[in-house]
């Protein structure tokens, strides 16, 4: 792990930045094994549906280098009936070399900062289960909420942004179609 960087700034995307953004993204899952290496292409049809909030779709930057972004966009939870809107992270992609130095932190931090001035109560995810805990994430199961493909419970998880976030929240997460996930 190396040194945590100092000089980073985070920042909403702007139009001039998706194809600094597309690097980044490609980049930095480029040799995920667990990747289908099309994460640029879900930040792009996200960008053109109704689950896209472009103040959470952040743009980490070091000395005017693109080095890592992050997409909170909203997903459903419906059960019996109740449907809640909450956000889920995908992707969140930081260059390799800047791995491991806080940046990808920073970006989640500053994601929930924003998400819960926006009146955002949780954030859901799939992603790696020895990672995300430090950020407050816990299994989505522990809150009644199940992802709707096979993967393996710790890996599916869940925060509440706000004391009471994800009361009365429970079911199967409804993903809009621009995640393309086949049932």
């Amino acid at each position: 792990m190396g040194r945590t960087l100092n000089n980073v700034t985070i920042r909403q995307e702007t139009y001039a930045d998706f194809c600094r953004i597309e690097d980044v993204i490609r980049l930095a899952f480029k040799d995920v094994v667990d990747s289908d290496h099309t994460e640029h292409l879900l930040v792009e049809r996200l960008r053109h549906s109704d689950a896209y909030v472009p103040e959470l779709s952040l743009l980490a930057e070091a000395g005017g280098t693109a080095i890592g972004h992050i997409l909170l966009s909203k997903v459903k939870v419906a059960s019996d009936g109740n449907v809640c809107t909450v956000l889920s992270v995908a992707p969140l992609s930081v260059l390799p070399e800047f791995q491991g130095r806080g940046v990808g932190g920073m970006l989640v931090g500053e994601a929930h900062k924003r998400a819960l001035r926006l009146g955002y109560g949780a954030v859901l995810l799939l992603g790696h289960q020895d990672y995300y805990p430090r950020f407050g994430y816990r299994r989505a199961a522990d809150f009644g909420i199940k992802f709707p493909f096979d993967a393996p419970d710790e890996c599916c998880m869940a925060m509440e942004l706000k004391p009471g976030g994800l009361d009365g929240v429970h079911g199967t997460v409804r993903y809009p179609d621009a995640f393309n996930i086949k049932f």
